[in-house]
């Protein structure tokens, strides 16, 4: 099924971390901003039970475990999922690694290193797309951009995780 069928007409209205980003390096922030942003503009996201309904999706970590508290457009939960935030903890500390090497090679101005991490970047981006994908398989509609930018938040919150 392609994937904007599968996502059906539902997305995100708005994307809520609860989380202080006062920590996060400025690459971090830049990328959970940018992730936010690209959210707003275009997204595939919906409940299974809901595929048609526009949603706002706050995103923490509580108790150790990733919470997806999915809201309709006046605030009212309609569901909220709870993941064990095992699957996700290597690719979260691979991303932070890259992450910081990718500044590491910006500030020496070796462009072919920066290439080289784009690349490892994005790979684990498409990963991370995909394990977002399988955890909320039967839950939640959704499409690989969608998921890889939600990823992206993951690895924003990662610091509780």
């Amino acid at each position: 099924m392609d994937e904007a069928k599968r996502a059906g007409g539902g997305r995100l209205l708005r994307v809520v971390l609860n989380e202080d980003a006062s920590g996060l390096s400025p690459m971090q922030e830049a990328d959970r901003s940018q992730a936010i942003e690209d959210l707003a503009a275009d997204n595939r996201f919906a409940l299974v039970s809901h595929p048609n309904q526009a949603t706002i999706l706050y995103l923490s970590i509580q108790d150790g475990r990733l919470v997806f508290d999915i809201r309709t457009e006046a605030d009212e939960t309609l569901q909220t999922l709870i993941l064990a935030p095992g699957p996700f903890r290597s690719m979260v500390r691979d991303y932070q690694m890259l992450l910081d090497s990718y500044a590491d090679a910006i500030a020496e101005g070796r462009e072919a290193r920066i290439q080289a991490i784009d690349m490892g970047r994005r790979g684990l981006h498409n990963e991370g797309a995909e394990l977002v994908m399988a955890r909320l398989n039967n839950k939640v509609l959704l499409d690989f951009d969608t998921a890889r930018r939600i990823f992206t938040l993951v690895c924003a919150l990662h610091r509780r995780m």
